[in-house]
């Protein structure tokens, strides 16, 4: 083999090994890409599960055992959260999840944090948050992981409850 044949050799082997670390990345790149996804599908999923879990209770605890028709008997904006006593996965009603914090580690693939806020909203600007008692009751689930980019990104799910009453 002459100095010709040798330097030849060589870079190809360069050259090979260029394209092998540049595929390379590329999987590694797509892999990260398709975990983020599972993630971010998987926070989705927690948060709808709360929202639905929650959509399913009673409006508020004076709705409980009956219908109401008078806006006073619901409860206090300051008062909205679980009342003394209560306990997750026991609540009664919707705005218990007030305050709702949990951490799920059951799946085989990562952790994660879940929690939510509920608020009274107007329903001709149901992004505000009043402080008055109103029909309508506005739940913000958050759900996050330190497999999400480092807890970078955090999943808001929102949705409004409201209270009819039909005779």
């Amino acid at each position: 083999m002459n100095t010709g044949q040798s330097l030849l050799t060589i870079g190809a082997l360069m050259l090979l090994s260029v394209i092998v670390l540049g595929i390379n990345n590329k999987f590694l790149s797509t892999n990260s890409t398709l975990y983020d996804t599972k993630f971010g599908v998987l926070a989705v999923a927690l948060g709808t599960s709360v929202i639905e879990e929650a959509s399913g209770k009673p409006f508020d605890l004076a709705s409980v055992d009956s219908a109401i028709t008078n806006i006073n008997l619901l409860t206090a904006p300051s008062g909205l959260g679980a009342a003394s006593g209560e306990y997750y996965p026991d609540y009664n009603d919707f705005d218990d999840y007030n305050d709702y914090n949990q951490t799920i580690t059951k799946l085989p693939s990562a952790v994660f944090k879940v929690w939510c806020d509920v608020h009274y909203v107007n329903p001709s600007n149901p992004n505000v948050n009043v402080s008055t008692r109103t029909w309508h009751k506005k739940i913000d689930v958050f759900v996050t992981s330190q497999s999400m980019n480092n807890e970078r990104d955090t999943i808001k799910l929102s949705s409004i409850y409201s209270y009819w009453y039909f005779r």
